[in-house]
C-alpha cells in the first residue's frame, strides 16, 4: 500500500454499453473491481466520446469525456496527461499514448498475431505489432492475463520477468447453472430442440471452426439427435466457416446462433451437452471457465493459454480433426460428464474479479512508487 492517496488515471475508452466481447468485458470488469479494491484513491476515467458507462462511479471517480475521431490516445489522451497529469495511468485494453508522462500500467491479452498471423488482416496485424512492442517498452509494469502470455512477452520481446505480473480474469457471478425452466427458455429462443454442442466467441479463422464443423459431421455420423451451436459475433474472415457449414452434409444440424446478449449467456451454457473452444491460440479463454461454471464439460485446444486457464477440460491437438471428434464423444459419455462438471465447478471457482481488482490496484500502487523514486532522484 502507498502512504498517501494516488490519482490513478484508467483508459475507459473500451467500457462500452451494449455487446460486450472479450476485451471489452475485461476491461469493464477490472474497472469495477479496482475501484471497490481502493476506496482510499482518486480516479479519472477517460472516455473518448460523450457516453455514458455501463458501472455506477464511486464519490471518488470522475468520467473525463474528450471525444477526438482519429489518433484519440496518442493525440487527445497524450494532451490531457500532460495538462492534468496523474500519479499512474492503467490502459487495460490498448496501447500506451504516445506522449503521456509518468507511470504507466498496461494488461496485454496475448500475441494471436505471431501464431496465426494468417488470421488478421495485414493493416491489423501490423498495428498490434506496433502497439505491444510500443506498449511493453513504454509501461512501468505489464499485467499479463496468463502465464502463457507472460511468457510469450518475454520470448517475442525480450521482456524482463520482473517487469510482468500474471493475473488472471475472474468469472462473473452469474454463471452458475441454471434451472431447467431457464434452460428451456433459452433453447426455444434460439430453436435448439435437442442435445447440442455449444461454441461461444467470434466468427473467424483462430478460433477453427471449420474443424469444429467437419468433427461434428464425423460425430453426427453417429449421434443422429446431436446438433451443433455456434454462438458469437461474425468477424473477419467468416466466409470458409459459413462455406463449411452450408456444404455439410449434416448442414440442418448446425446452428449459427449470432451474438448473444449478457443475460442469455449462463442459461445458454448450462443447456448445453457439452461446450468445446477449439481454437488455434488464445490468450487466456474465460467462455471455458464460463462454462465450466455453469455446470458444462469442456473440450479445448492444447494450445496457448487453454492448458493453462482450462485445466479440467479433456484437451486436443485443434488440427486433428478426428481426435475432436472423439474427444467431443468422450465428454458426452455420463461418467466422464459427471467427472468433467465436478472438476469444471471446482476450478471455476477459483477464478475471482475481486481478487483480480486487488491483485491490479497493487501493481499499480508499485508502479506509482517506482515514478516517485525515479522523479526524486
Amino acid at each position: 500500500m502507498t502512504d498517501r492517496s494516488l490519482c490513478i488515471g484508467i483508459d475507459a475508452s473500451r467500457i462500452l454499453p451494449g455487446r460486450l466481447t472479450g476485451t471489452e468485458r475485461y476491461s469493464l470488469r477490472i474497472t469495477e473491481a479496482l475501484l471497490a479494491a481502493g476506496p482510499e484513491h482518486r480516479y479519472r476515467l477517460y472516455l473518448n466520446q460523450q457516453q455514458a458507462l455501463p458501472i455506477v462511479l464511486p464519490p471518488q471517480a470522475e468520467l473525463r469525456s474528450i471525444p477526438l475521431r482519429r489518433l484519440w490516445t496518442h493525440a487527445r489522451l497524450s494532451l490531457e496527461l500532460w495538462q492534468r497529469p496523474v500519479d499512474v495511468l492503467f490502459v487495460p485494453a490498448h496501447v500506451v499514448p504516445l506522449f503521456g508522462q509518468g507511470p504507466a500500467v498496461v494488461t496485454i491479452h496475448d500475441v494471436g498475431y505471431r501464431y496465426e498471423p494468417e488470421a488478421h488482416p495485414r493493416r491489423s496485424r501490423l498495428y498490434l505489432e506496433w502497439s505491444t512492442r510500443w506498449s511493453v517498452r513504454r509501461a512501468t509494469r505489464i499485467i499479463a492475463i496468463s502465464e502463457s502470455t507472460r511468457d510469450d512477452l518475454r520470448r517475442f520481446y525480450g521482456v524482463p520477468e520482473e517487469k510482468v505480473r500474471v493475473i488472471s480474469h475472474g468469472v462473473d457471478p452469474q454463471f452458475v447453472p441454471q434451472p431447467p425452466e431457464a434452460q428451456q427458455e433459452v433453447r426455444e429462443r434460439y430453436g435448439l430442440r435437442r442435445p447440442f454442442v455449444l461454441y461461444l466467441g467470434t466468427i473467424q479463422p483462430r478460433k477453427n471452426l471449420v474443424r469444429l464443423v467437419r468433427a461434428f459431421e464425423r460425430l453426427a455420423d453417429c449421434m443422429p439427435d446431436l446438433e451443433l451451436a455456434l454462438g458469437g459475433k461474425r468477424g473477419w474472415q467468416a466466409e470458409p466457416i459459413e462455406q463449411a457449414i452450408a456444404c455439410s452434409r449434416h448442414r440442418e444440424r448446425i446452428h449459427l446462433l449470432g451474438y448473444i446478449p449478457e443475460e442469455d449467456l449462463p442459461a445458454l451454457y448450462s443447456a448445453a451437452a457439452v461446450f468445446t473452444l477449439p481454437s488455434l491460440y488464445e490468450g487466456f479463454g474465460l467462455p471455458a471457465l464460463e462454462a465450466m461454471a455453469c455446470g458444462v464439460p469442456v473440450v479445448a485446444s492444447n494450445r496457448g493459454a487453454l492448458p493453462e486457464i482450462a485445466r479440467p477440460a479433456l484437451l486436443v491437438d485443434p488440427l486433428d480433426v478426428d481426435a475432436l471428434a472423439e474427444r467431443l464423444r468422450q465428454a458426452l459419455q455420463p461418467d466422464a460428464r459427471q467427472r468433467l462438471v465436478a472438476a469444471g465447478l471446482e476450478h471455476a471457482r477459483r477464478f475471482r474479479w475481486e481478487v483480480a481488482g486487488r491483485a491490479t490496484l497493487e501493481v499499480l500502487e508499485e508502479a506509482a512508487r517506482s515514478g516517485r523514486r525515479r522523479s526524486e532522484a
